[in-house]
């Protein structure tokens, strides 16, 4: 079996889950993230780690961002990841603003 040089698997899984949640191929991501289907391939089986800016976009193009969160607060973050997910109340509130400033 090769080596896993990409992202922590975990994270793959994630992007991976937030692409078939939406129902879109990887042909589907790729247009929308302005990429080549074969490099999202090759993100998702871990063949290549993708540059920060790249990991940003396709996090936008999926309904994420990326935080820095210190590790003694993960245990908290992920249990509130746990229970929007369970109360089915993943999506970001009217008011909420993105993290990022390009975008709207």
């Amino acid at each position: 079996m090769p080596k896993r040089i990409g992202l922590p698997a975990d994270l793959v899984r994630n992007l991976v889950a937030a692409r078939h949640a939406r129902q879109w191929s990887q042909r589907d991501l790729a247009e929308r993230a302005g990429l080549p289907q074969a490099h999202i391939s090759a993100i998702e089986t871990g063949k290549v780690a993708p540059r920060f800016d790249t990991l940003i976009d396709l996090a936008r193009v999926l309904g994420f961002d990326l935080l820095l969160v210190p590790r003694a607060l993960v245990p908290a973050v992920q249990s509130l990841i746990r229970d929007s997910r369970r109360s089915g109340d993943g999506e970001a509130d009217e008011g909420e603003r993105p993290l990022y400033a390009d975008e709207p």
